[in-house]
């Protein structure tokens, strides 16, 4: 039996890279479908896991996963009651946001953020493309990047394609497992090649006529950088649906609207209809922005319809 760190997930097959830096496809035992994982993918980029390998058919077969220390998980937007692991055993995850093709609208933001909480994974913001900005964009960026560094999210302004503000990213990245992940052309394999161009990775001009992205990333595939560490490019997501929440947990995973609610009138307020809520009148007072209360109602009453979204593909 061997040991290994799952970096790129197909689906089907799996990349493996051992302990001794060798890298071997390999399959699952199908036992893995129904261990109760309620997800599309019982195997996800960041897994350690346990494997024999087929000499005859020079491809190994994966027994165990080790157990996870977190993981960052959606809605799978085409099969709604299942969910989907991005990325597992990660120290930060980065969420890309670009207000010009495409526009990352903050209830997508707000999402992701949600999911980082729940599964306590450091998340961080980098706002791309700002060369591509006018007057509008850059006062909308500055109004979003005060909202979250606030709450407590650091934010980043860079231009991957001038490669402006990337030295500042990479010195994040350095010795530690980063996710980054945001919608379809927001710029992510163009920000990894500008870190480490000796990964080359593909990037697809955006479409003119929808102001999108095409796929360039397929499936998640962690990548070994020169300065150390590991970075996990993943494809470009149209939706950020949120997986198993309680509604009364979910003001926990905003902190602003947590750190309110102990002053509430009635220790289980949601925060929506109860007379002398602390949060609402946060909302009132400017002490908590309007666009993090409309995420969290939303999530509250189970609005799925996921209008938020990019037109991504």
């Amino acid at each position: 039996m061997e040991k290994g760190l799952v970096i790129k997930s197909t689906g089907s097959w799996y990349q493996v890279k051992t302990e001794t830096g060798d890298i071997l496809p390999c399959k699952i035992r199908g036992k893995f479908r129904s261990m109760g994982i309620r997800t599309t993918n019982p195997i996800a980029v960041g897994d350690q896991v346990q494997f024999t390998f087929d000499k005859k058919s020079e491809h190994g077969v994966i027994t165990s996963i080790e157990p996870r220390k977190n993981y960052i998980i959606r809605r799978s937007i085409n099969l709604s009651k299942q969910a989907h692991i991005l990325a597992a055993n990660i120290d930060q995850a980065f969420l890309m946001v670009t207000l010009v093709k495409p526009k990352t609208y903050p209830e997508f933001i707000d999402r992701f953020l949600v999911s980082a909480e729940a599964y306590t994974i450091p998340a961080k913001i980098i706002f791309n493309k700002t060369d591509l900005y006018d007057t509008a964009a850059h006062n909308e960026m500055q109004s979003l990047k005060n909202i979250y560094e606030k709450i407590g999210y650091p934010c980043y302004i860079i231009s991957a394609r001038e490669k402006t503000g990337v030295d500042t990213v990479s010195e994040l990245l350095k010795d530690r497992i980063s996710l980054i992940s945001g919608h379809s052309g927001v710029g992510k394999s163009t920000l990894i090649n500008a870190i480490d161009p000796e990964l080359n990775l593909k990037t697809t001009e955006i479409s003119q006529y929808h102001d999108s992205g095409k796929h360039t990333t397929t499936f998640p595939e962690m990548h070994a950088l020169v300065s150390g560490g590991y970075i996990i490019d993943t494809p470009g997501i149209k939706g950020f649906g949120v997986v198993d929440m309680d509604k009364e947990e979910l003001s926990h995973y905003f902190p602003e609207i947590f750190a309110r609610s102990t002053q509430c009138q009635y220790y289980n307020c949601s925060h929506s209809h109860e007379p002398n809520c602390a949060v609402k009148k946060g909302v009132q007072d400017g002490l908590i922005a309007e666009s993090r209360y409309r995420s969290y109602i939303s999530l509250l009453v189970g609005d799925e319809d996921e209008k938020y979204r990019s037109n991504a593909y």
